[in-house]
């Protein structure tokens, strides 16, 4: 690895300006930032979210596509790292330097898109209401976004508990809770602009903002859910959706975890385009989420939490009618109709019990959870998935194998039951010895994985993408075909040092 030296912060910091570098204090390299002190305080640039801390030897932030060009091209030819960070609310350690202090990052904090005006813009994010599609930089927070749209009737429909940046959603593909209804970023990615690692700091422009276009390979799909290691996208052009305008949510208590899948096919069969959300709540990680937001509304009798509970979420993007069936009594309906439609007159219903109420609230639940979790002890997370079939069958199986292996360890789990994806989370007493032995994490890790991938056929990422923390996942159960093709994608696209990760 090359060590940048002060020539290296000059050359940059005549490409992005003062304010688009930043170094630590001690370098001797003059340059001035709108953070810290002589540019010290880099640690909100070294730190993710999980997962461990690098040392960054610097922080550029380009303010557009081509400063991203001439920062790549000169970082490629001089044999510099770069780690593209975007909101750096990641899980997988993938958008944080190592510990040796010689990568730097390529911070999204300025690339907020396009200055050009238009009548449907706001300066950096353009509205195209007759595509319903939206043009926006790859550094606009989510937040932002949706609060730029909200007012025009519409939102990008990826819901997540946190408030990451376009470039990152893109990089890791992420899902979110109303996955079920609106899919994926990748579905709900129109184009991209992209600045590729090489020697030229080549700028791809594949935002035709064309829904079908099939003239050859659809290029715009090898940047979305790799990591920004085959290049960087530095705008987008993305699908919006009309917002709702009738929303109703229950709370779902099934009568066994076999019942779960049979709720989820009798809610879509019934309620088809209506249903938006069917997530599943383990009671460890409610009662995680109210011991850590005291303020949450218990709806449960006597406060006592189910094993299991299931947060179900109808939706509407039109007012109601005069003549139409609220989405109140469908769900009243319909959870009647499951209720009383039992497969034979001696077997118990699916259903044990069930709670309609204000939507905000039980979002509010589900989205207290990760928080909730975190704060339990100490935290060994996984991101996996499973066929919609395999999930609850995976759960049942740990319950009764993990504490024969690891004793002590608690699940603490929830997910997206309705897309087949699972927050596996477990918690262990933070004075738990074991802690102190520096095989048991990895060893307990491996554990699972390994059931999830070999028993069950699932993924071990489903929608964090490739990170530090599980990049020994990917080398251990990827093919090397795959990862041959993904090594000569790389060298093709992005022969530089850019990101974290080792796709080949």
């Amino acid at each position: 690895m090359i060590a940048p030296t002060r020539d290296h912060f000059e050359a940059l910091k005549a490409i992005v300006g003062d304010k688009g570098l930043l170094v630590p204090a001690g370098s001797g390299a003059g340059v001035e930032t709108d953070i810290g002190t002589g540019g010290s305080d880099l640690a909100v640039y070294e730190s993710c979210v999980r997962y461990g801390r690098g040392q960054a030897a610097f922080v550029v932030r380009p303010a557009s596509s081509a400063e991203t060009s001439q920062v790549l091209a000169y970082c490629q030819a001089a044999g510099i790292t770069l780690i593209p960070q975007s909101g750096n609310t990641g899980l997988v350690g993938a958008s944080t330097p190592d510990p040796s202090g010689t990568q730097g990052v390529l911070s999204f904090d300025r690339l907020l898109g396009t200055v050009e005006s238009a009548t449907q813009g706001s300066g950096n994010i353009i509205f195209d209401e007759e595509n319903r599609s939206v043009t926006v930089g790859a550094g606009v927070r989510l937040s932002d976004l949706n609060a730029f749209l909200a007012p025009k009737g519409y939102v990008f429909p990826i819901d997540l508990g946190a408030d990451p940046r376009i470039g990152g959603m893109i990089a890791t593909n992420t899902g979110g809770a109303r996955f079920l209804r609106y899919g994926d970023v990748r579905q709900n990615t129109l184009g991209v602009k992209v600045v590729l690692a090489d020697a030229q700091g080549t700028e791809l422009d594949l935002m035709s903002g064309l829904r079908k276009d099939n003239t050859g390979i659809d290029w715009k799909h090898l940047f979305i859910g790799t990591t920004g290691v085959l290049g960087v996208v530095t705008e987008a052009e993305l699908n919006v959706v009309r917002l709702p305008q009738q929303t109703t949510a229950a709370l779902l208590v099934p009568r066994d975890e076999a019942a779960v899948l049979k709720l989820l096919l009798e809610m879509e069969e019934r309620c088809d385009t209506n249903l938006t959300a069917f997530e599943g709540m383990s009671a460890a990680a409610i009662s995680a989420a109210f011991d850590h937001v005291p303020s949450l509304r218990n709806p449960f009798p006597n406060g006592e939490i189910p094993d299991y509970v299931l947060l179900v979420e109808l939706s509407r993007t039109w007012a109601k009618r005069e003549s139409e069936q609220s989405l109140d009594e469908l769900m009243e309906v319909v959870l009647a109709e499951i209720w009383e439609d039992e497969d034979a007159p001696d077997q118990d219903g699916p259903l044990e019990n069930a709670f309609i109420g204000r939507p905000e609230e039980m979002w509010a639940l589900r989205h207290a959870l990760s928080e909730g979790v975190k704060h339990a002890g100490k935290l060994v997370a996984f991101d996996v998935s499973f066929c919609r079939g395999d999930l609850m069958k995976f759960r049942a199986f740990m319950a009764t194998e993990l504490p024969k292996k690891f004793q002590n360890v608690r699940i603490c789990d929830f997910g997206h039951v309705g897309d087949g994806g699972l927050h596996f989370n477990l918690s262990i007493s933070n004075d738990d010895p074991r802690l102190n032995d520096a095989n048991f994490i990895p060893s307990l890790r491996n554990w699972v994985v390994k059931i999830v991938v070999e028993k069950y056929h699932g993924s071990f990422s489903a929608e964090h993408a490739i990170g530090r923390s599980n990049q020994s996942f990917y080398d251990d159960y990827t093919p090397e075909k795959v990862k041959k093709l993904a090594a000569g994608l790389k060298a093709l696209t992005s022969a530089g040092e850019l990101g974290a990760v080792k796709l080949g």
